[in-house]
């Protein structure tokens, strides 16, 4: 789920053209913290902070897991 989380956020950052200092500047989560999630120092992002950057990214917390990735990934808990 990590890889994910990082992956999306990657790739959101490069369609729109972010760095990670542009996506901090938009969403109001600090750069410390989204350098944390994508290397690895946070594996797990709270649901707030995923919010806050889809605010930045100007998507729905829907959209930003409404991708192949996240509908065909195996239950964790079984």
């Amino acid at each position: 789920m990590y890889e994910a989380v990082k992956n999306r956020i990657l790739e959101l950052c490069e369609q729109k053209n972010y760095t990670i200092y542009k996506l901090a500047m938009e969403s109001g989560v600090a750069p410390s913290t989204i350098k944390n999630i994508l290397y690895g120092k946070s594996k797990n992002p709270g649901v707030v902070t995923l919010k806050m950057l889809c605010d930045g990214f100007g998507i729905s917390i829907n959209e930003f897991f409404d991708t192949e990735v996240f509908r065909t990934m195996s239950q964790e808990i079984q």
